[in-house]
């Protein structure tokens, strides 16, 4: 029926994993500390599920959180805060380094911003730094 009544095609015919099959999937990931993209990508991969929010209704995340199984940091400020790292190699050789030290500006400012989302929406508050010498306060 959701074929016919909806914009969209539904779920697969050939899709074998319940929602409950699902979740109990996603909880074996998450407590093998796997971010909730790298879930996504093994099941999408091995147990052919296009997207978890089709299959149990709500997002990866969201299932991990409710076990408590989510990562402490957020996996884009992880990320984020990850990638000066590369950025700062060519300016220990070359401190005058113009376009390496500019992208190292906007990735400051990138951390700062998405640092100042999460704290005024509650998701992730710290005081300290965060990772790399970069702070959210």
């Amino acid at each position: 029926v959701s074929r016919v009544q909806a914009p969209r095609k539904g779920l697969s015919h050939w899709l074998e994993l319940t929602s409950d099959d699902a979740r109990q999937q996603i909880y074996k990931l998450g407590k093998e500390d796997l971010t909730p993209s790298q879930i996504g990508v093994i099941l999408c991969d091995s147990h052919r599920v296009a997207q978890v929010r089709f299959v149990t209704g709500t997002n990866v995340l969201r299932i991990l959180k409710s076990k408590g199984l989510a990562p402490d940091l957020p996996e884009d400020l992880y990320h984020l805060t990850n990638k000066p790292v590369a950025v700062r190699k060519p300016l220990e050789r070359n401190r005058k380094h113009q376009d390496a030290n500019f992208r190292l500006i906007l990735m400051r400012s990138r951390i700062y911003r998405l640092g100042q989302y999460y704290k005024t929406t509650r998701v992730y508050l710290t005081t300290g730094n965060v990772a790399n010498g970069y702070c959210i306060e």
